[in-house]
């Protein structure tokens, strides 16, 4: 793909983000997307730059699930209270208020991570969509996986090959009224038999490219299975290094409407803060495989 292509005599284009990951459209309306062709480059630039910003979609919650219902299958969020009150597939994250109380969930993935590793099986994709978003705060920030396998010293490599992390929730669960009265020991103890930990291969390989990348995060895994202590911390501390490295992190400064969408292994990301006395609110749609992911 060149830096840019026009797709179609309308105004639709596309621009490579940065050289290391994400796919950014512009001009497209929802019924330009219900194009099998323009749909097609829509997904396999998902599959080949890992992030996708159509940018100024206008779109309802419905055509959202529509749109991803065409990449997959979109999954109920977890917690029922912060699904959208008529469309169980969308989570609404939002730190806005209505009769003085929450409308969905603040605060979410303020830290780096690829979502959800510390299930078995999370879904592939994730799709946001911008509903009311400020234009200076709030930013997402995205880094490649395998960009940062790729950047990895020969020598972490080679330990790293064969290796099995074990991830778990534990470091990121929110303290809720019901833990009210526990013991840290007891809270502790009720995190790891809701969520127990699960194992994952540190380094897997991507069934489109064929590029190795790092499945996971240290705010996610509590260890590498076979490092010791020390080892391990180094390991986490090199691993969040190449991570945030400025250079090669994509902020993406949202926009009304934009429709952001990511596939989960490969990419992780981090929430910026939102400037205190502003409102944000985003539609979230996470999204099963139809065919079994095959990394």
């Amino acid at each position: 793909m060149t830096m840019t292509e026009t797709m179609t005599e309308s105004t639709v284009r596309i621009n490579d983000l940065t050289p290391f990951i994400g796919a950014e459209m512009t001009g497209a309306t929802y019924e330009d997307l219900l194009d099998p062709v323009l749909w097609d480059r829509v997904t396999t630039l998902l599959h080949e730059r890992e992030l996708v910003v159509i940018r100024s979609l206008d779109i309802t919650p419905e055509q959202q699930i529509e749109l991803a219902n065409r990449i997959g299958r979109p999954k109920p969020f977890l917690m029922a209270k912060y699904r959208h009150p008529e469309h169980e597939e969308i989570m609404i994250s939002s730190n806005a208020k209505k009769n003085d109380m929450a409308i969905g969930v603040a605060r979410v993935g303020n830290f780096w991570h690829q979502d959800s590793t510390y299930q078995q099986e999370a879904p592939p994709y994730t799709m946001l969509h911008g509903v009311d978003v400020p234009g200076d705060s709030g930013h997402t920030l995205y880094a490649n996986a395998a960009d940062v396998y790729d950047r990895l010293p020969q020598e972490w490599k080679a330990k790293v090959e064969g290796r099995v992390a074990v991830h778990t929730v534990s470091k990121r669960q929110r303290i809720s009224p019901e833990h009210a009265g526990l013991s840290i020991a007891e809270f502790k103890a009720l995190v790891e038999e809701q969520h127990p930990p699960v194992q994952h291969p540190l380094i897997k390989t991507d069934p489109t490219t064929g590029r190795r990348y790092v499945y996971g995060a240290p705010e996610y895994m509590e260890r590498v299975i076979g490092f010791d202590a020390n080892e391990n911390e180094e390991f986490f501390a090199l691993l969040d290094q190449l991570i945030q490295d400025p250079e090669r992190v994509y902020e993406h400064r949202w926009t009304p409407r934009d429709l952001v969408v990511w596939k989960c292994e490969l990419t992780y990301h981090a929430a910026t803060a939102v400037a205190p006395g502003v409102d944000r609110t985003v539609h979230r749609v996470s999204i099963e495989a139809r065919d079994p992911w095959a990394a």
